[in-house]
C-alpha cells in the first residue's frame, strides 16, 4: 500500500511561511490525487488542496487559494505544501494521504502554529 509520512510543520508568525514535505513510498499511481488535509481539535479533517498523480493538476480550497501551493516531485516522490501569510486561523495537524480518501489511513501529520 500507499504510505505517508509528513514533516515540515512549526511555529511560526502571522505573515509567515511555511513548507510542509509528504514524503510517499508506494505506487503513487495506483491512486487519483494526493491531498493535504489539516485538523483542529474538536473538528472533522478538511481537504487543503490535493494533486494528480498523472498530470499533476491541482485544486485547492477556498481559504488556501491564492496563498497555498501544491507541488511534487516524481522524481524524489514527495509532495510539498508552501503555505505563506500564515494566518492563526491556519493552525492546525496537517496531514497528507490519498484522494480520495481511503479510509482509516491517516499517517502522524505535522502541526503548524501561527500565532504572535
Amino acid at each position: 500500500q500507499v504510505q505517508f509520512v509528513e514533516s515540515g510543520g512549526g511555529s511560526v508568525q502571522p505573515g509567515g511561511s511555511l513548507r510542509l514535505s509528504c514524503a510517499v513510498t508506494g505506487n503513487i499511481f495506483s491512486i487519483y490525487a494526493i491531498g493535504w488535509y489539516r485538523q483542529t481539535p474538536g473538528n472533522q479533517r478538511e481537504l487543503v488542496a490535493h494533486i494528480t498523480t498523472r498530470g499533476g493538476s491541482a485544486v485547492y480550497k477556498d481559504f488556501a487559494q491564492g496563498r497555498f501551493t501544491i507541488s511534487k516531485d516524481n522524481a524524489k516522490n514527495n509532495v510539498y505544501l508552501q503555505m505563506n501569510s500564515l494566518r492563526p486561523e491556519d493552525s492546525a495537524v496537517y496531514y497528507c494521504n490519498a484522494a480520495p480518501l481511503v479510509p482509516d489511513s491517516w499517517a502522524q501529520g505535522t502541526e503548524v502554529i501561527v500565532s504572535s
